[in-house]
């Protein structure tokens, strides 16, 4: 279980960027050089490289060799990891309010009747 908390750490941690996630978004359409991933970035391509390399260590990103040119895709496999974990939180939470939310209509209908019996008493 620690191995997939921390691969869901590090997944979220390379989501956390927006470099990172325009990187994946580019990805998303194919396979693509890092010199190609590059281009719409003011930053240097050292920088970038960087980048991919948080990815890669995410498992976002996979990279295969042509010779000399690296060439990277997108690996969604950890995306969906992320989604499953956001799905059970989401139930997790929606029963715990729903919970709550009975546990507060039930106080306040106890409440309302004590409140009515009060009345009733000074009424006489």
């Amino acid at each position: 279980m620690l191995t997939k908390e921390l691969s869901l750490d590090e997944t979220l941690m390379a989501l956390s960027d927006p470099t990172r996630r325009a990187i994946l978004k580019r990805l998303s359409s194919g396979e693509a050089r890092v010199t190609e991933l590059a281009q719409p970035f003011s930053m240097s391509l050292n920088a970038v490289s960087k980048h991919i390399r948080v990815l890669e260590r995410a498992h976002l990103v996979r990279r295969r060799r042509d010779g000399r040119e690296h060439l990277l895709s997108i690996n969604p496999e950890p995306l969906d990891e992320v989604a499953n974990w956001i799905v059970t939180q989401r139930r997790l939470w929606t029963a715990r309010l729903d919970a709550l939310d009975e546990l507060l209509k039930a106080e306040d209908r106890a409440a309302s009747k004590a409140s009515k019996k009060k009345g009733e008493k000074h009424e006489r």
